[in-house]
């Protein structure tokens, strides 16, 4: 819902702009006339009341009437836009050339003047708290000796059961956000379909076939390390590029849908590349378990797929869509990234003592992982805006294809290898590398988007 009001068919931004934030941010009016402050109104830029005593008398007016309006108003009952846009305009923009400039409304140039303006605190200091997750695995895989086994000791799919619980939790608030209802109608578009098969050649093609030769270039001589990289370069992202896109303001619905498609094609196809990338492009003799990669891909994003779906369509035939989008998504959001820090912080408990010991084999992987995730993304970003796709669609695109599945890497390879293999431990710096250098590309391809002016 946008408010606006006109006057001679012009729309006054001031107010337009203080509610449509308010909105944005909290999607309810009386959150958002908070926003209609008297310091807005009383302590602009236009100082003329001081000569026009006046002025104040109707700026105050004006700020009454509008904050009771909005606060006592229904959603569906509108204001009167006649005398509200008479009032708003006379008083803020006296001057129309000083209206744009107000605090109250920035230009539109400004209207995104940090990157995650209007985020909660657990958004905006999600690097914090990521790099605070590590910390204290870490610290705790060291310095409690009994933290790594009693993590491990029950399994699920041939992951820890913490590490399963986490994955659940991180991945069913964000598709709870997926409006099913609407898919059918984009899956009748050509332009979906052309999305699906660039996605396709650029996660089962291009990144394979490029993180096969960082892992050959950076690690000729450590056939065990290349091979967890290897697994890593296969696994193509389910889970935590839904998170990456929405901090990004990527289009969730078109993620959801290549997820679903690689999600499909990775229970097919994983095993088998598996076997062609190590056993017969490497020369190594290994054998994969296809049933365990199929598993795997069915548990964690089949089980919170399922239980979304059925969520959103339960919840919202018994209770209502607007309660459901505004109520019950608010309060299920933080647990996604709630989950994406437990699951962290049990992955380098468990893992943190070898990370630690190893540190060389570490900064040897995290080499080639690093220059992976910057080629990857930005080429297909580049790839993108040339063909002219929309900012929301190249971002969604760009986050898919420089993502990886850690969470499938790691159960391929301790269920192959073992847990102490060279192979998990390759797997597992991935999440190291793979975390801070993604939450780094969400602030990187919106100050790219700003500069360009792109939008949809």
């Amino acid at each position: 819902m946008l408010l606006k009001f006109s006057r001679n068919g012009r729309t006054t931004k001031a107010l337009s702009c203080l509610l449509s934030e308010g909105f944005k941010r909290n999607a309810r009016p009386q959150q958002a006339a908070n926003l209609l402050r008297p310091s807005y109104l009383l302590f602009s830029p236009d100082i003329s009341f001081l000569r026009r005593p006046s002025l104040l008398v109707k700026r105050v007016v004006c700020w009454l009437s509008v904050n009771y309006q909005i606060s006592s108003n229904s959603w569906s009952d509108p204001m009167d836009t006649n005398e509200a846009s008479s009032c708003l305009v006379e008083q803020l923009a006296v001057d129309p050339e000083r209206q744009s400039s107000s605090p109250a409304c920035p230009n539109d140039g400004d209207e995104k003047e940090s990157v995650f303006k209007g985020l909660g605190i657990l958004d905006r200091f999600l690097a914090v708290w990521i790099f605070l997750a590590m910390a204290i695995g870490i610290i705790l895989a060291n310095f409690v000796p009994n933290a790594g086994p009693a993590l491990q000791e029950g399994t699920f799919v041939r992951v820890s059961v913490p590490i399963a619980v986490g994955l659940l939790l991180m991945m069913y608030p964000v598709l709870c956000k997926v409006q099913y209802e609407t898919l059918h109608r984009l899956l009748r578009t050509r332009r979906l379909w052309i999305q699906i098969a660039f996605s396709i050649l650029l996660n089962w093609i291009i990144s394979p076939f490029f993180m096969l030769a960082l892992a050959w270039a950076f690690l000729p001589d450590e056939p065990e390390l290349r091979q967890g990289l290897i697994l890593v370069g296969i696994a193509r992202c389910i889970a935590m590029v839904l998170i990456w896109t929405g901090l990004a303001d990527g289009d969730g619905d078109y993620c959801a849908i290549l997820v679903a498609v690689n999600s499909l094609l990775q229970m097919v196809l994983f095993a088998p590349l598996g076997v062609f990338f190590i056993q017969v492009i490497s020369g190594d003799s290994v054998s994969f378990e296809y049933a365990m990669a199929a598993k795997s891909v069915a548990v964690f994003l089949g089980i919170p797929l399922g239980a979304a779906i059925l969520t959103r369509f339960t919840v919202r035939g018994l209770a209502s869509e607007r309660w459901y989008d505004q109520v019950f998504l608010k309060w299920i959001g933080p647990w996604s990234l709630i989950g994406l820090l437990f699951t962290i912080l049990v992955l380098f408990a468990s893992q943190g003592r070898q990370v630690v010991h190893q540190i060389v084999s570490v900064v040897r992987v995290a080499a080639p992982l690093i220059v992976y995730f910057i080629i990857i993304f930005f080429a297909t970003l580049f790839i993108c805006y040339r063909l002219g796709f929309g900012y929301k669609l190249a971002t969604t695109q760009s986050f898919t294809a420089a993502s990886n599945n850690f969470e499938l890497a790691i159960a391929a390879a301790i269920a192959t290898f073992g847990a102490n293999s060279d192979q998990a431990l390759a797997a597992t710096v991935g999440p190291l590398i793979e975390v801070p250098a993604l939450l780094g590309l969400v602030y990187a391809v919106k100050l790219v988007a700003k500069r360009l002016g792109w939008k949809d």
